[in-house]
Protein backbone atom coordinates (compact mmCIF):
# COMPACT_ATOMS: atom_id res chain seq x y z
CA UNK A 1 0.00 0.00 0.00
CA UNK A 2 1.37 3.02 -0.83
CA UNK A 3 2.25 5.52 1.92
CA UNK A 4 -0.23 8.30 2.26
CA UNK A 5 2.01 11.00 3.63
CA UNK A 6 3.50 12.38 -0.22
CA UNK A 7 0.03 13.01 -1.13
CA UNK A 8 -0.96 14.87 1.93
CA UNK A 9 2.04 17.28 1.42
CA UNK A 10 1.27 18.04 -2.21
CA UNK A 11 -2.29 19.07 -0.77
CA UNK A 12 -1.14 20.99 2.30
CA UNK A 13 1.32 22.88 0.03
CA UNK A 14 -1.58 23.42 -2.33
CA UNK A 15 -4.06 24.68 0.52
CA UNK A 16 -1.00 26.87 1.60
CA UNK A 17 -0.86 25.14 5.18
CA UNK A 18 2.61 24.71 5.72
CA UNK A 19 2.84 24.90 9.35
CA UNK A 20 0.70 21.42 9.10
CA UNK A 21 3.11 20.14 6.81
CA UNK A 22 5.59 21.11 9.24
CA UNK A 23 4.58 19.71 12.07
CA UNK A 24 2.79 16.82 11.12
CA UNK A 25 5.42 14.04 11.14
CA UNK A 26 5.65 14.82 14.54
CA UNK A 27 1.84 15.23 15.50
CA UNK A 28 1.64 11.90 13.50
CA UNK A 29 3.92 10.11 15.72
CA UNK A 30 2.68 11.75 18.58
CA UNK A 31 -1.08 10.41 17.95
CA UNK A 32 0.01 6.85 17.39
CA UNK A 33 2.15 6.93 20.79
CA UNK A 34 -0.97 8.60 22.84
CA UNK A 35 -3.76 6.41 20.85
CA UNK A 36 -5.51 9.94 19.84
CA UNK A 37 -8.76 10.32 18.63
CA UNK A 38 -9.08 11.53 15.12
CA UNK A 39 -10.73 14.93 16.40
CA UNK A 40 -7.94 15.25 18.98
CA UNK A 41 -5.39 14.66 16.55
CA UNK A 42 -7.15 17.11 13.48
CA UNK A 43 -7.46 19.81 16.56
CA UNK A 44 -3.51 19.60 17.22
CA UNK A 45 -2.61 20.25 13.69
CA UNK A 46 -5.08 23.21 13.74
CA UNK A 47 -3.63 24.48 16.37
CA UNK A 48 0.01 24.10 14.70
CA UNK A 49 -1.67 26.28 11.87
CA UNK A 50 -3.32 28.60 13.86
CA UNK A 51 -0.06 29.20 15.64
CA UNK A 52 2.32 29.31 13.22
CA UNK A 53 -0.02 31.84 11.00
CA UNK A 54 0.22 34.42 14.14
CA UNK A 55 4.02 33.50 14.87
CA UNK A 56 4.25 34.50 11.18
CA UNK A 57 2.34 38.03 11.21
CA UNK A 58 4.10 38.39 14.97
CA UNK A 59 7.70 38.38 12.81
CA UNK A 60 6.66 40.81 9.84
CA UNK A 61 5.43 43.04 12.36
CA UNK A 62 8.47 43.07 14.50
CA UNK A 63 10.38 43.71 11.13
CA UNK A 64 8.05 46.66 9.89
CA UNK A 65 8.15 48.18 13.03
CA UNK A 66 12.47 48.23 12.86
CA UNK A 67 12.59 46.81 16.31
CA UNK A 68 14.93 44.12 17.34
CA UNK A 69 13.52 41.11 18.64
CA UNK A 70 15.41 40.83 21.61
CA UNK A 71 14.08 43.52 23.11
CA UNK A 72 11.12 42.93 25.24
CA UNK A 73 10.12 43.12 28.83
CA UNK A 74 10.88 39.99 29.50
CA UNK A 75 14.97 40.66 28.58
CA UNK A 76 14.83 43.38 30.66
CA UNK A 77 17.02 43.44 33.42
CA UNK A 78 15.40 45.72 36.40
CA UNK A 79 17.21 43.96 38.75
CA UNK A 80 20.40 45.90 37.68
CA UNK A 81 19.00 49.47 38.30
CA UNK A 82 16.41 49.64 41.07
CA UNK A 83 16.01 52.98 40.43
CA UNK A 84 13.96 52.24 37.87
CA UNK A 85 10.14 52.49 38.06
CA UNK A 86 8.72 48.61 37.43
CA UNK A 87 5.82 49.36 37.99
CA UNK A 88 5.76 52.63 35.96
CA UNK A 89 6.92 50.55 33.15
CA UNK A 90 4.49 47.93 33.56
CA UNK A 91 1.26 49.60 33.76
CA UNK A 92 2.80 51.37 30.04
CA UNK A 93 3.05 47.74 28.99
CA UNK A 94 -0.88 47.26 28.97
CA UNK A 95 -0.87 49.84 26.13
CA UNK A 96 -3.89 52.11 27.96
CA UNK A 97 -1.38 54.87 26.67
CA UNK A 98 -2.33 53.88 22.84
CA UNK A 99 -5.75 54.21 23.78
CA UNK A 100 -5.72 57.44 25.32
CA UNK A 101 -3.86 58.57 22.12
CA UNK A 102 -1.26 60.26 24.98
CA UNK A 103 2.39 60.46 24.72
CA UNK A 104 5.48 58.66 26.28
CA UNK A 105 8.95 60.56 27.02
CA UNK A 106 11.84 58.66 28.37
CA UNK A 107 14.85 60.19 29.27
CA UNK A 108 17.83 59.00 31.17
CA UNK A 109 21.95 59.00 30.73
CA UNK A 110 23.13 56.91 27.62
CA UNK A 111 23.06 52.93 28.21
CA UNK A 112 20.49 53.15 30.99
CA UNK A 113 18.30 51.09 28.91
CA UNK A 114 15.93 53.56 26.95
CA UNK A 115 15.69 52.25 23.67
CA UNK A 116 15.23 49.00 25.37
CA UNK A 117 12.07 50.11 27.07
CA UNK A 118 11.15 51.62 24.28
CA UNK A 119 11.30 48.89 21.91
CA UNK A 120 9.56 46.27 24.83
CA UNK A 121 6.68 48.68 24.99
CA UNK A 122 6.61 48.21 21.08
CA UNK A 123 6.73 44.52 21.36
CA UNK A 124 3.40 44.60 24.11
CA UNK A 125 1.62 47.17 21.15
CA UNK A 126 2.68 44.74 18.28
CA UNK A 127 1.18 41.57 20.40
CA UNK A 128 -2.13 43.34 20.49
CA UNK A 129 -1.71 43.77 16.36
CA UNK A 130 -0.95 47.71 16.80
CA UNK A 131 1.29 48.42 13.99
CA UNK A 132 4.58 50.37 15.49
CA UNK A 133 7.66 52.36 13.57
CA UNK A 134 10.55 52.39 15.25
CA UNK A 135 13.39 54.96 14.19
CA UNK A 136 16.09 57.43 15.62
CA UNK A 137 15.63 60.80 15.34
CA UNK A 138 18.52 61.15 12.53
CA UNK A 139 16.84 58.46 10.29
CA UNK A 140 13.35 60.25 10.50
CA UNK A 141 14.92 63.41 8.79
CA UNK A 142 17.52 61.65 6.32
CA UNK A 143 13.66 60.11 5.45
CA UNK A 144 12.03 63.22 4.96
CA UNK A 145 14.75 64.47 3.42
CA UNK A 146 14.95 61.97 0.91
CA UNK A 147 11.36 61.74 0.28
CA UNK A 148 11.60 65.46 -0.61
CA UNK A 149 14.57 65.33 -3.23
CA UNK A 150 12.34 62.15 -4.71
CA UNK A 151 8.86 63.83 -4.86
CA UNK A 152 7.50 61.59 -2.16
CA UNK A 153 7.27 63.85 1.05
CA UNK A 154 3.85 63.80 1.50
CA UNK A 155 3.22 60.14 1.13
CA UNK A 156 5.99 59.37 3.70
CA UNK A 157 4.99 62.29 6.08
CA UNK A 158 1.50 60.13 6.30
CA UNK A 159 3.26 57.21 7.14
CA UNK A 160 4.57 58.72 9.94
CA UNK A 161 2.00 60.60 10.74
CA UNK A 162 -0.67 57.78 10.43
CA UNK A 163 1.03 54.92 11.85
CA UNK A 164 -0.91 53.98 15.00
CA UNK A 165 2.47 53.94 17.36
CA UNK A 166 5.55 56.03 16.37
CA UNK A 167 8.63 55.97 18.49
CA UNK A 168 11.49 58.71 17.90
CA UNK A 169 14.69 57.67 19.55
CA UNK A 170 17.76 59.69 20.48
CA UNK A 171 15.73 63.14 20.61
CA UNK A 172 18.18 66.05 20.93
CA UNK A 173 21.21 63.88 20.36
CA UNK A 174 21.82 66.76 17.43
CA UNK A 175 20.36 70.10 17.70
CA UNK A 176 18.02 70.53 14.86
CA UNK A 177 18.57 72.81 11.58
CA UNK A 178 15.61 73.99 9.76
CA UNK A 179 13.43 72.84 8.15
CA UNK A 180 14.35 69.99 10.36
CA UNK A 181 12.23 71.94 13.19
CA UNK A 182 9.18 72.60 11.09
CA UNK A 183 8.95 68.81 9.90
CA UNK A 184 9.36 67.99 13.18
CA UNK A 185 6.86 70.35 14.39
CA UNK A 186 4.72 69.20 11.44
CA UNK A 187 4.85 65.91 12.67
CA UNK A 188 3.90 66.30 16.37
CA UNK A 189 1.37 68.64 15.22
CA UNK A 190 -0.22 65.83 13.52
CA UNK A 191 -0.07 63.30 15.76
CA UNK A 192 -1.51 65.53 18.85
CA UNK A 193 -4.17 63.83 20.63
CA UNK A 194 -4.90 61.67 17.04
CA UNK A 195 -2.10 58.73 17.66
CA UNK A 196 0.57 57.95 20.33
CA UNK A 197 4.39 58.92 20.04
CA UNK A 198 6.90 57.43 22.01
CA UNK A 199 10.18 59.91 22.36
CA UNK A 200 13.27 58.61 23.97
CA UNK A 201 16.17 61.35 24.89
CA UNK A 202 19.45 61.63 26.57
CA UNK A 203 18.41 65.13 27.40
CA UNK A 204 16.86 66.01 30.33
CA UNK A 205 12.83 67.58 30.14
CA UNK A 206 14.06 71.23 30.75
CA UNK A 207 17.00 70.90 28.00
CA UNK A 208 14.87 70.02 25.16
CA UNK A 209 14.13 73.59 24.28
CA UNK A 210 17.69 73.76 23.11
CA UNK A 211 17.05 70.78 20.67
CA UNK A 212 15.46 73.38 18.35
CA UNK A 213 17.08 75.89 16.17
CA UNK A 214 13.88 78.11 16.60
CA UNK A 215 12.53 78.11 20.05
CA UNK A 216 9.52 79.93 19.43
CA UNK A 217 8.54 76.75 17.24
CA UNK A 218 10.15 74.66 19.65
CA UNK A 219 8.50 76.15 22.40
CA UNK A 220 5.00 75.35 20.32
CA UNK A 221 6.35 71.90 19.15
CA UNK A 222 7.46 70.68 22.99
CA UNK A 223 3.98 71.83 24.35
CA UNK A 224 2.20 69.41 21.86
CA UNK A 225 4.27 66.70 23.00
CA UNK A 226 4.39 66.80 27.04
CA UNK A 227 0.31 67.66 27.05
CA UNK A 228 -1.11 64.70 29.11
CA UNK A 229 2.82 62.82 28.35
CA UNK A 230 3.96 59.94 30.44
CA UNK A 231 6.87 60.73 31.58
CA UNK A 232 9.91 58.32 32.53
CA UNK A 233 12.60 59.47 33.92
CA UNK A 234 15.83 57.08 34.46
CA UNK A 235 18.64 57.26 36.45
CA UNK A 236 21.20 55.10 37.42
CA UNK A 237 24.46 53.56 35.93
CA UNK A 238 24.80 52.06 32.22
CA UNK A 239 24.55 48.64 31.19
CA UNK A 240 27.48 49.20 28.51
CA UNK A 241 29.39 50.21 31.42
CA UNK A 242 29.30 46.79 33.13
CA UNK A 243 30.77 43.43 32.77
CA UNK A 244 29.71 40.53 34.06
CA UNK A 245 31.99 38.63 36.59
CA UNK A 246 32.65 35.01 36.81
CA UNK A 247 30.08 34.78 39.74
CA UNK A 248 27.54 36.61 37.14
CA UNK A 249 27.56 39.84 39.37
CA UNK A 250 27.64 43.44 37.83
CA UNK A 251 30.94 45.10 37.87
CA UNK A 252 31.38 48.49 37.00
CA UNK A 253 33.97 49.04 34.71
CA UNK A 254 35.83 52.17 34.36
CA UNK A 255 36.02 53.48 30.81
Amino acid sequence: MTHPMPEINVMLKQLRLSHIMDYLPQRNRESIERKLAYPEFLSLILQDEMLGRENKKLRARIKRASIRGDKTLENFDFDFNSKINRVQIQELSSCRFITEKSPVLIVGPTGTGKSHIAQALAHCAIRRDIDVLWLSQSKLFSELQASKAAGRYEKKFAEFAKVTLLIIDDFGLRPMRSPQDEDFHELISARYECAPTIVTSNLAFSEWGNAFPNQLLGAATLDRLRHNAHRVVIEGPSFRGCVIDKSGKNMEEKI
